[in-house]
């Protein structure tokens, strides 16, 4: 009888725990948080997504996949029906997109806002609001693969002509002309060996060279020094060349002075006697064109004139 009682006891226990231990585990694995039903209209593929997937807004978690489901309006289009948290900042510009964790394959709903419009987008179990689905990377490079696949077909195309034998004709010539150039270069450092050996001389000799034209330039600036002397004493001579053409200048302007108020005059005197000879001349002359007789008898009475005595007026012609 006590057997009994113990194994009823120990079997009740036991019940009772797994009771209590399924208990605690639905309750730490229910989810209490409220959310919002949205729709996700996709049209491209849904690789890797399952329900009860993660569903993250700009990388944090918002909700979870609730089902998937082919759109029966519209063939060919998905419907991802997601639960997203009630204080998620769901507008009217909000869209998503499937993300992948890491390498393991298995996709998450991406949610993010261009912004556009930021009014508050509602939805209800009633009326579930939908939202746009856009490609993912991985559909964004399936999209353009076409596109990337004909520009690696182009530079291969372009390798190949590159790799072409005239291309390396090119090729080789440009080698022998650099190889050319550079044994050039080689030929000129050796003759310029020469030169650079001579070079530490010339410096020196041109320091040499700086050297006294520092020192004639400053026995140039110097006051006492002979370039300054020499100035002087062409100064020096100037002034007195100077003094000699004003001593000059003063003799002549005193000679100018006594040729006119000392010789012209006694010129002007001279030159009015010999005026008055010549005319004494002249009329002796006129005289003795007249009367030649006046040489031996003397210049003959001048006749009386009018209002003079002996004057008579002369006879007129008889035709008058």
């Amino acid at each position: 009888m006590e057997n009994k009682s113990h194994a009823f006891w120990a079997g009740l226990f036991t019940i009772v725990l797994l009771g209590a231990i399924a208990t605690a585990a639905f309750l730490f694995n229910v989810d209490r948080a409220v959310r919002v039903p949205y729709d996700l209209i996709a049209r491209t593929n849904v690789t890797g997504l399952f329900t009860d997937a993660a569903v993250r807004y700009r990388g944090l978690d918002v909700g979870k996949v609730q089902s998937i489901k082919f759109d029966r309006a519209h063939p060919g289009q998905i419907v991802i029906r997601i639960l997203v948290d009630t204080h998620a900042p769901i507008t009217h510009s909000t869209f998503g997109s499937l993300g992948f964790q890491g390498v393991t394959g298995i996709a998450f709903i991406q949610l993010d806002d261009t912004g556009r419009d930021p009014s508050p987008l509602a939805s209800s179990p009633k009326q579930v609001a939908q939202l746009p689905m856009r490609p993912g990377l991985l559909d964004q490079l399936q999209q353009r693969g076409d596109v990337l696949l004909k520009k690696l077909e182009k530079v291969t195309d372009d390798v190949d002509n590159l790799l072409s034998q005239e291309m390396v004709d090119q090729l080789h010539g440009t080698a022998a002309s650099i190889q050319k150039a550079a044994d050039g270069v080689a030929t000129l450092t050796q003759q310029m060996a020469p030169a650079a050996g001579k070079l530490p001389a010339t410096i020196d000799k041109l320091d040499r060279t700086l050297v006294s034209t520092n020192q004639l330039i400053t026995s140039l600036n110097r006051t006492d020094g002979p370039f300054e002397m020499n100035l002087n004493k062409v100064g020096t001579a100037a002034q007195q060349a100077g003094d000699a053409l004003t001593q000059m200048n003063g003799s002549l302007q005193e000679l100018s002075a006594r040729v006119g108020y000392d010789t012209l005059p006694r010129v002007n005197s001279l030159a009015e006697d010999v005026r008055s000879a010549a005319r004494s001349v002249d009329r002796a002359a006129d005289t003795f064109s007249t009367s030649p007789r006046s040489v031996f008898f003397g210049a003959p009475t001048a006749a009386p004139g009018p209002g003079e005595a002996g004057f008579t007026w002369p006879a007129t012609s008889a035709g008058k």
